[in-house]
This record gives structure tokens, sequence and C-alpha cells, in this order.
């Protein structure tokens, strides 16, 4: 297994996010609209199947539950038929069966979410902040110190982020790269920015 560390080479710090509309987990497509009564919004790129991805459920489990203002959606945008587990229908069980507590799960079947954020690897954590209506990028980083599946965090780096952004303030911390499994593309899919 590669692992990937996310990069800053599409989206920066004040960007705008991408718009986009995505099917979710509980029949409903969302849009950047549905979380607009959010004080902030935490994008995860993530999946079923990868063992980097498996071992921030639990911590993206407890942000969606801990903060109001805030809501977290993981992107599934890996090639379901390269890679069976990451399917619609997986990301379905594994919400129903409480794995994934998130606000929503969205599938990315076309990858095209994937490229306008910039996405490398899952998990590739994006949070976002409300700007008077507009979602613009305040974070793009790991969520926890815990850089390997096997490791233990000490420091819930993304919990103190989205706690700045809640006081109103702006996140000054440098950002520090995710690590993951890279985002499996279909043939023909991968983005400018890809060279991995």
């Amino acid at each position: 297994m590669v692992a990937l560390d996310s990069e800053d080479d599409v989206l920066q710090r004040g960007d705008e996010a991408p718009a986009f509309e995505l099917p979710g987990t509980d029949g409903e497509s969302y849009t950047l609209d549905a979380f607009a009564d959010r004080e902030a919004l935490l994008v995860v790129f993530t999946c079923n199947h990868c063992p980097y991805a498996q071992a921030k459920f639990d911590e993206l489990n407890r942000l969606a539950a801990a903060y109001d203002g805030v809501a977290v959606v993981g992107i599934n945008a890996n090639d379901p038929e390269e890679y069976p587990d990451d399917s619609f229908e997986k990301m379905r069980e594994l919400v129903d069966d409480g794995t994934v507590d998130y606000d929503a799960y969205l599938f990315d079947e076309s990858q095209g979410t994937a490229a306008a954020y910039g996405a490398r690897c899952t998990p590739d954590p994006f949070l976002f902040v409300d700007d008077g209506g507009t979602f613009r990028l305040a974070y793009h980083g790991r969520l926890d110190d815990a850089t390997d599946p096997d490791d233990d965090p000490t420091e819930r780096e993304m919990k103190a982020h989205i706690e700045t952004l809640l006081a109103g303030e702006e996140i000054t911390a440098e950002a520090k790269p995710s690590r993951g499994c890279s985002i499996k593309w279909k043939p023909g899919n991968e983005p400018d920015y890809w060279d991995a």
C-alpha cells in the first residue's frame, strides 16, 4: 500500500469551496446550500476500504456529534469497479450499522468533485468557514497527529482548528498534510495535478 500526503496545490486558504451536487447515502441529493445554516463545513475525501480512512471514522463521528455549527461531510470518490468495497451500497451499509455517522456521506461517482478540490488521499480534509454565505477554505490538512493507521493520536488538531473558527478567529496554524491511500481514479480521470 502506497501512502500519499495531501498537497495545497489546487485550493488555497480563502478560496471558495467548489460547488457540487452529489447523492447521499440517505437518498437525498446534496449541494453546498444544504449546509448554509452552518458556521463551518468540514469536507473529507474518504472511502470505505482504506486503513487510513477507517482509522479516522471515529474521529469524524466525534466531530460531527460535538459541533452543531459544523457540518462534517464525507465524500467517497474511489472507483468502485476496481475497488468494490468502495461502492455506494457499501457506503450505505457503513452508515446503517453506525460505523459512519457524519452529517452526510456522499458519492462522487464522476470524480469531478475530488478533482475540483485537489483531493489526493483518503482521508483528505478541507475545513471551510462561512464567510457571508460563501464557504471559504480556512484549513487543508490532517485531522490529528496519528499519521499511520495503527498510531494513537496525541493531538486532535482539526478539533482545535474548528474551535478557533467557531470562536470567530482565523486559523493561523501551518498546514500539516494528511496521509492516506491514493484516490482511486478511473482510467483517464486523473486530474492535471495528479502525478502519483
